[in-house]
């Protein structure tokens, strides 16, 4: 096996302390998540002015960005693992190629996403069955946005490719400056101040696209810094049949996966809106964003363990890798620990911070005390799928949460139909309870011929 040279803009994650190593990979990718979880909040905060409608409009989108973004997760989970894993086996060439080959996938899905919903936003938007003029302002928005969708698809690849080589800080950076850019521009172009026109969701839209290229560029710009990460790569090439179905074999499982978990959240709402009605969507809603705390911190420590464990596996030092995984699982126990208490302790009064309404708080704490009995699982969930990440194996996981997410569906009817709304939630919670743990335990009795030897014949 032919080893390369180091590179200046990789970070070694094969030497070193694993707890500071650990964190410095994970704190920048915990940031990125709250970053992105601003993008939405502060778009909601200036289209809510307009008017009811306006939300309704944009928000009937909001679901199909989230699967574009599952789709993204192809090329980005891809860049993560094989770069990751190439790094570990000092073979920076092959780290290359990789880098070029997802960021052609990338470019491929971005381009026919965004031309497919640019020419027939119509048929997503019926599916809402929305009034008319509220149907014409989500297509309009649809149209706009569904340009900067390449964008998104680079954006994500690039910030893959830069965990895998152990450098989120990157990511966070650029993120960090296409945020600054929107919150500037989402009024200028929403309301039409001085001399920009008034353009309202579209130009909500609009703001999004420039704030999104902005990351882009500067990606761009970075890697073309002296000649860049692993000495500069080709953006468009015309793909390898082996490195592309490795790419797609480690992508295509969390892409799905994440796809279908939003698909399965919509039919929960639909759910909870027969049992709760608006207080039951709004519970689910705003309770999801409050639970996306734990939710996106848990996800950043997963986001570095495997980008940790693909280097650390690949260089053959797997009690490194599994010390790490260790050093995951006990910070996570901590954090599931605190927000159980938080959120079954003091649930309503935590939602009360974003809706005072009593009857609409008195809810919200209801779904947050239940919710609140599976956060150490879903965060046990989290880590151990970055572990499976880690080591190439990203089917597992997979199949874990498309399995009983299907099972929630069932469940939330059968417990809404008896106990009420409240029954959607303890759908959640048992689920969330047994995919934890089924996925822990697969991890155990699989751990011992997997750590085996690293199988390193797809790199």
């Amino acid at each position: 096996m032919r080893e390369q040279q180091s590179n200046n803009y990789v970070r070694d994650l094969t030497q070193g302390n694993i707890t500071r190593e650990l964190f410095s990979l994970a704190l920048p990718l915990l940031a990125i998540s709250f970053i992105q979880m601003a993008y939405n909040l502060i778009d909601i905060l200036w289209i809510g002015r307009i008017g009811s409608e306006a939300v309704a409009a944009v928000g009937s989108i909001g679901m199909l960005m989230w699967m574009m973004n599952s789709f993204a997760l192809i090329s980005k989970v891809g860049a993560e693992i094989t770069i990751g894993q190439s790094i570990g086996a000092r073979r920076l060439d092959k780290a290359s190629i990789y880098a070029s080959h997802t960021t052609t996938i990338a470019i491929i899905l971005g381009i026919a996403f965004g031309v497919t919903f640019f020419l027939f936003p119509n048929p997503y938007v019926s599916f809402y069955q929305l009034e008319n003029d509220i149907a014409a302002q989500a297509e309009g928005y649809l149209r706009i946005i569904s340009l900067g969708i390449p964008f998104v698809f680079l954006g994500l690849n690039f910030s893959g490719i830069y965990i895998g080589s152990g450098r989120s800080d990157i990511p966070f950076y650029f993120n960090s400056a296409g945020l600054i850019i929107n919150i500037i521009v989402d009024p200028l172009l929403i309301f039409g101040i001085g001399p920009f026109p008034e353009m309202g969701v579209k130009g909500a839209a609009l703001a999004t696209i420039i704030s999104q290229g902005v990351v882009v560029f500067l990606f761009i710009n970075h890697l073309k810094k002296e000649r860049g990460l692993f000495g500069g790569f080709s953006y468009f090439i015309r793909p390898r049949k082996s490195y592309t179905i490795n790419i797609l074999k480690l992508g295509l499982p969390i892409a799905a996966m994440n796809v279908y978990f939003a698909f399965i959240n919509m039919n929960l709402a639909r759910i909870a809106s027969l049992y709760g009605g608006h207080l039951g969507i709004m519970s689910q809603t705003t309770g999801g964003q409050i639970e996306g705390v734990t939710w996106n911190s848990s996800s950043g420590f997963s986001t570095a363990l495997g980008s940790f464990v693909a280097q650390n596996y690949a260089a053959g030092k797997m009690n490194r890798a599994k010390n790490a995984f260790r050093t995951t699982l006990i910070l996570m126990g901590i954090l599931g620990g605190i927000a159980s208490i938080a959120f079954m302790g003091y649930g309503k009064e935590i939602f009360s911070l974003f809706v005072p309404e009593k009857e609409a708080y008195m809810a919200g704490g209801e779904y947050l005390f239940v919710l609140g009995i599976s956060q150490l699982f879903m965060m046990l969930e989290l880590t151990t799928q970055g572990m499976f990440n880690g080591l190439g194996r990203t089917s597992p996981p997979a199949i874990i949460s498309i399995v009983f997410n299907t099972l929630r569906i069932p469940l939330a009817i059968f417990l809404g139909s008896r106990i009420g709304v409240t029954g959607v939630w303890w759908a959640i919670t048992i689920t969330s309870i047994f995919k934890g743990s089924i996925l822990f335990i697969w991890y155990l009795l699989l751990k011992r011929r997997v750590l085996k030897e690293p199988n390193l014949s797809s790199i």
